[in-house]
């Protein structure tokens, strides 16, 4: 009877406030534990980051291949992006109270966006490169593609940033309830706020992970199609390091659009506010960001993992420690 009550006081409350981001009150423990986890990430995360940049920037004995510069802007998105999880660990536990000022509220919710965008373009964009690799015969031209490399990386950041625009302009500490909060707040209510969702599962999640299945179901037919003894067995090493990288992203993101899909439909009204979207809402969605914000840590551990390049520099670097 308690949840119900809570439940139907806590639909009034949202419904007067179908304008902004809410995250119900949830779990003490819960929040805890998300708050540790995100600690824990940010620490990983820099570490396993700061050893790609040594690895690929310091150590590398020839000039930086295709897939390893997408990699080391890869390592730069993440890393910023868990330079912001001691903020976001510190606002979970006071109960999602932001106790930062509007100027950071902005700049972390900003910076945590762009990053995703980021991240996502530049996995895409290393999925082309890879089919593209496999299926161009041509080697004379790694001073044209790698000046056309930097040029993609240039653009994808620019329209991480482009994308990013609506969240710095429209970010802010917003009074509800007598806690102030970090939101996104839209002018008109629920309906820019729910296309501004839709747009983010478009353009980060949807479209990308179309690009990347495409890219990969082409480069293993032609694999197939042709026989490739030159570097197979390193082609293959590097591929297969590729798609575990892309299939963390999705399994890590996934449930998070998902939910925030349905959000989308509730603020639409295509499907009714009811409770057991307070539950999901409540007890699971921060728990889907927190799964989000870990893929920012497992990125570099795959590096180290499934490529053998990356695992002998790590080997030779404890050795000398």
């Amino acid at each position: 009877a308690g949840v119900t009550n809570r439940s139907i006081s806590d639909r009034e409350r949202f419904k007067s406030l179908d304008d902004i981001d809410v995250t119900a009150d949830g779990s003490p423990v819960l929040r805890c534990m998300i708050s540790i986890t995100y600690s824990v990430v940010c620490v990983v995360g820099l570490i396993g980051n700061l050893l790609v940049f040594f690895f690929i920037r310091v150590r590398q004995d020839r000039r930086i291949s295709k897939i390893n510069f997408f990699i080391l802007n890869l390592a730069v998105t993440d890393f910023q992006f868990v330079l912001t999880l001691p903020f976001w660990a510190v606002d979970t536990a006071l109960d999602f109270s932001w106790p930062f000022g509007d100027a950071m509220c902005k700049i972390i919710l900003s910076v945590t966006v762009m990053n995703m965008y980021a991240s996502v373009f530049f996995l895409t964009a290393m999925s082309i490169t890879r089919y593209w690799s496999v299926a161009s015969a041509l080697k004379d031209r790694s001073r044209k593609t790698s000046c056309s490399i930097r040029w993609v990386s240039v653009v994808l950041w620019s329209l991480a940033t482009v994308a990013t625009a609506p969240t710095s302009i429209f970010s802010t500490v917003t009074n509800v309830a007598g806690e102030k909060l970090c939101l996104l707040r839209f002018p008109d209510g629920q309906y820019w706020l729910a296309v501004y969702h839709l747009q983010k599962i478009l353009i980060a999640f949807i479209l990308p992970m179309a690009i990347v299945s495409i890219s990969y179901l082409l480069l293993l037919r032609l694999i197939r199609q042709r026989s490739m003894k030159n570097n197979s067995k390193r082609r293959t090493q590097v591929t297969k390091s590729v798609t575990i990288v892309v299939l963390s992203f999705f399994l890590c993101w996934m449930p998070n659009h998902a939910i925030t899909f349905w959000g989308v439909l509730v603020k639409f009204n295509a499907v009714y506010w009811d409770k057991s979207y307070y539950i999901v809402h409540t007890y699971v969605f921060p728990v889907t960001v927190c799964l989000a914000h870990a893929n920012s840590c497992l990125n570099p551990l795959i590096y180290c993992l499934m490529r053998r390049e990356f695992r002998k520099k790590l080997k030779d670097l404890f050795l000398r420690v």
